[in-house]
């Protein structure tokens, strides 16, 4: 029996060998090798190859020139799904939506691994006026149904919230459902209510619903679109829950040269989402917020964007950290450019044009819930806050016990009348505040600091 032997010369140029062939073996103790010329592979979601095609699904609206080129063919939140749906199932793709108005009556809901494109402001996503009825029996928690004292307006397949004054707490309870089957005023709801709808705490349901929502998904692109929440036709839906997109536990989602308008809450809200880029867009004329980082959201990144007649322009919620907003104008907001607050750390607000804000161009909230829950560890670089609101309007207002804040390079201007209006205020309670090279003109004081008093 013959046995090869191996030598140290042979070992030597057998390493060199995989070396060159790209094996990549790491020198580093501890370091897997490098990933090359991926394969898909069962289960594995890291790495696969990036293909060059996938499916490719077209919508158009009926009765418009590119109808007959589509693969769907509809107005409805119906045939968004449909499409959405299909591609989905087959592992991921683009929706392409041609020119033409799709009004809603129910949310679309996204899947993973899409990618919905539109022709910019010649694809609009609206949704008509909303309906509201009290209803007209108690509805346990452990129910699926509810029954209206008036179904008009109502019909199978609609988005509705369901609100009420919980008969525990005194709060408001505010559940998304659908309606999924009717007898007379009787409707089955997608799910059970997991809440107490009883008459006494005034219980309704209304017609309404985010235009594009998801829960749980990850790695969606939004790109060339417009969204109409029909504004003056749909009563208010709190942020926390609704929105022209609304998102909740979603992860890696790019919205692109997209504009969210006249929703009568706000115009993009995601909460507990990580990773999500909204660059470009437009978001304008909201009741509430134009961009809205949720509470815990990681790594927000609102980038080049025009934030215009909101309420606020950007509302960093609860616990969001390690975010950017950078290059982005911010306009004729009613109360603030920015708002930032409640555990809100390490965060950086930087090159942005902030004008003409009704109260305030930056607030830091006094969010006093906790022994250290205010917008620490954050940057506020190299903007330009012009005109920051009324006679006693401030440019940047630090309140509470906000600490280890950076205030660099910044020019904060008031080019109408000095009045009683300030550059930055700091209230007594503040922790370390750093002012570093700020441009500061126009005001009756460019730096009221209380701790010095």
């Amino acid at each position: 029996m013959l046995q090869r032997r191996t030598n140290r010369r042979s070992f030597l140029g057998a390493s060199a060998g995989w070396l060159a062939a790209g094996v990549g073996l790491s020198l580093e103790a501890g370091e897997r090798p490098q990933i090359h010329n991926p394969r898909a592979t069962d289960g594995d979601s890291a790495h696969e190859p990036a293909w060059s095609k996938r499916l490719t699904i077209t919508v158009g609206p009926r009765n418009t020139a590119g109808s007959k080129k589509a693969d769907l063919v509809g107005n409805s939140d119906r045939v968004l799904q449909a499409a959405v749906d299909y591609v989905a199932r087959m592992g991921g793709g683009v929706v392409r939506l041609l020119p033409g108005v799709f009004t809603l009556r129910n949310s679309v809901h996204l899947p993973s691994k899409i990618r919905i494109v539109g022709a910019g402001d010649e694809t609009v996503i609206t949704k008509g006026a909303s309906t509201i009825s009290p209803l007209a029996a108690d509805s346990d928690w452990y129910d699926q149904e509810i029954t209206l004292q008036d179904a008009v307006g109502f019909q199978v397949g609609d988005g509705v919230v369901l609100q009420t004054k919980n008969p525990h707490t005194g709060a408001q309870d505010t559940i998304k459902r659908m309606l999924v089957a009717q007898s007379g005023k009787r409707f089955k709801l997608n799910d059970g209510i997991r809440k107490n709808l009883w008459l006494s705490g005034k219980p309704t349901a209304a017609t309404l619903f985010p235009l594009f929502t998801s829960e749980n998904t990850h790695d969606v692109i939004l790109e060339n679109l417009t969204f109409d929440g029909n504004r003056q036709n749909n009563a208010n839906l709190n942020g926390n829950y609704g929105g022209c997109i609304f998102l909740q536990d979603c992860n890696r989602y790019t919205i692109r040269n997209v504009t969210t308008r006249n929703y009568n809450g706000d115009g993009v809200s995601f909460q507990i989402c990580h990773d999500v880029v909204i660059e470009n867009c437009h978001s304008h004329d909201n009741a509430d917020l134009g961009v809205h980082p949720g509470s815990g959201s990681q790594r927000p990144l609102i980038r080049n964007c025009r934030l215009e007649r909101n309420n606020i322009g950007v509302f960093w919620c609860w616990g969001v950290k390690f975010g950017l907003a950078e290059g982005n104008k911010i306009s004729r907001n009613r109360s603030y450019g920015m708002s930032i607050g409640h555990n809100d750390t390490d965060n950086i607000m930087r090159d942005n044009d902030i004008s003409e804000s009704g109260k305030v161009g930056i607030l830091f909230r006094d969010d006093a819930r906790g022994a250290d829950f205010w917008a620490n560890r954050n940057l506020v670089a190299n903007n330009r806050i012009i005109n920051s609101g009324g006679d006693a309007g401030v440019g940047i207002d630090i309140l509470g016990h906000t600490k280890d804040t950076k205030i660099v390079g910044n020019e904060i201007r008031e080019t109408r009348n000095a009045r009683q209006r300030i550059g930055i205020r700091i209230n007594d309670k503040a922790g370390g505040v750093e002012l570093v090279r700020n441009t500061i003109e126009g005001f009756s004081q460019d730096i009221a600091d209380a701790r010095s008093v």
